[in-house]
């Protein structure tokens, strides 16, 4: 099989997986409040265990992608993560009691951080101007997912029957579906999913010719800037890997043409075969995640998706209390919401080609902003009659929901570009893990604070309000580095 053709596969897999993941969450959100309740449940199980599949999540992620970078391969990881899904959600059939259903929700979230192994291997083989467009693509599958999943749920509300001991009803249902789901997901992985080779070395040949190239036309002024330089290169390294690129005498020497430099001594091919076969060889925590830029899109990742879930908690709640919504009425409305979000992730794309990342990330957080004023004023305290505050509840889900594709697109885009691209799986774990972190907070946030609006939207605001300031004073900064930044960085590799 030809690699245009494996390339196409293998994507589609991956479009696939994250497919699922999002029917997983439509099919489960809309339901799992009354499943706990014929449980027994306290409400703050709602948050308990929406709170657990994010958890388990966090901590995985970046194991994962610490895995993929060492090893450059994402199969096998993405295999043994969807054992987790498959056992989790056949805890959740069996349903035996509300802590059986909370574990499963636990277990089913280890098989969550496998994404991090997958964008690390997007952001390898896909150029930094594709990134973005790539990246809408993958997350608009997991939207399509969201809005495929209400769908099902209309079907799976039938199932009332007996499966050997277990009871197969709408709210244990969802559990035995996608278990079925996850296990064929696993045969697509094994059949058309293949680790394609890094973009690395092609396009570190590519910038060598046009250095030499470059070097023939002006030798003397590349001369001259070789000589200036070799100090600072000893002296400055975290300069030059101010995002994320490791700056070496080694890689100096070989970006100088092979020139003898007194004060750095010729690199030995065990060092070079050493610092290629570990991608985390002069890596530094602090140099690679405590820059400003970095911080500014760890909290975009963190305040939106914070805002987002503990809104997503209080929905079904206030859906009931309001209007008498039950599980179809909220599968529709999740299903109605997904058409939108898949026409803001194909808008994003399209936006994305021709204006900056920053931009499109300044449009999400004013959106989202205005959102979360709108429900400050209207969902607190409903205005007026029923039409009126079904209105009232319908604009402030239209512009949460309107928010999310551009933020989620530019940050995550943005990220890839101003961390180090050799141990991209381990920096879109942490990514990851901090955006697990709110998807914790926020429903346990919003679970026990549905009595006492303003206090929850008011921080919620308040979040946002901060994220803009930073947004504003860091927004110089959050661009792509530059060319000599990225060779850098790929040579180390």
């Amino acid at each position: 099989m030809d690699e245009r053709r494996k390339k196409k596969l293998t994507y589609f897999t991956i479009g696939l997986l994250f497919l699922l993941s999002g029917v997983e969450y439509a099919v489960i959100l809309p339901t799992i409040w009354r499943y706990l309740q014929t449980l027994d449940a306290a409400p703050y199980f709602l948050g308990l265990s929406l709170s657990a599949f994010s958890f388990s999540g966090l901590l995985s992620g970046p194991l994962f992608g610490h895995w993929s970078d060492r090893t450059r391969t994402t199969k096998k990881i993405i295999l043994f993560a969807n054992l987790f899904e498959i056992v989790g959600n056949f805890m959740y059939f069996m349903g035996l009691s509300k802590w059986l259903l909370l574990s499963s929700r636990l277990v089913a979230g280890i098989g969550t951080g496998a994404g991090s192994s997958i964008f690390g291997f997007l952001t390898r083989s896909t150029l930094p101007e594709d990134r973005a467009t790539v990246f809408a693509a993958v997350m608009a599958c997991r939207q399509a997912g969201l809005l495929i999943g209400p769908a099902f749920n209309i079907f799976l509300r039938l199932c009332d029957f007996r499966l050997g001991p277990f009871v197969v009803n709408k709210f244990t249902a969802p559990g035995l579906f996608m278990c079925a789901l996850w296990i064929l997901l696993q045969l697509a992985i094994v059949f058309m999913y293949w680790d394609l080779p890094p973009l690395e070395k092609s396009n570190t040949k590519a910038r060598q010719t046009n250095r030499s190239s470059e070097n023939e036309q002006a030798p003397k002024e590349d001369n001259e800037d070789r000589n200036d330089e070799a100090q600072p290169l000893m002296q400055s390294q975290e300069v030059h890997g101010s995002y994320g690129s490791v700056v070496t005498p080694d890689a100096s020497n070989n970006h100088n043409g092979g020139s003898t430099n007194p004060i750095s001594p010729p690199s030995s091919p065990t060092t070079e075969s050493q610092v290629s076969s570990n991608p985390f060889s002069n890596f530094s925590l602090s140099r690679e995640f405590l820059r400003e830029e970095v911080v500014v899109l760890l909290a975009a990742q963190f305040i939106t998706l914070f805002n987002q879930t503990a809104l997503e908690t209080m929905v079904t709640p206030l859906t009931q209390r309001f209007f008498g919504y039950g599980e179809l009425e909220n599968s529709v409305m999740y299903c109605l919401c997904g058409v939108e979000v898949i026409a803001g992730f194909l808008f994003v794309r399209w936006l994305s080609g021709r204006v900056a990342e920053r931009v499109v990330l300044a449009i999400g957080l004013a959106i989202c902003n205005i959102s979360n004023v709108w429900c400050l004023i209207f969902l607190a305290t409903p205005l007026g009659d029923f039409p009126w505050q079904l209105t009232e509840f319908i604009i402030g889900v239209f512009l949460q929901v309107l928010g999310l594709p551009f933020v989620a697109v530019a940050q995550v885009s943005l990220y890839s570009k101003v961390t180090a691209e050799k141990t991209q799986g381990f920096s879109q774990g942490v990514r990851r893990s901090v955006g697990g972190l709110a998807t914790i907070l926020g429903p346990l946030w919003a679970g026990g604070l549905t009595d006492n609006m303003y206090i929850m939207l008011g921080v919620m605001m308040g979040l946002l309000v901060i994220l803009s300031i930073m947004l504003a004073f860091s927004y110089n900064r959050l661009v792509e580095p530059a060319a000599e930044d990225q060779s850098n960085a790929s040579d180390d590799c």
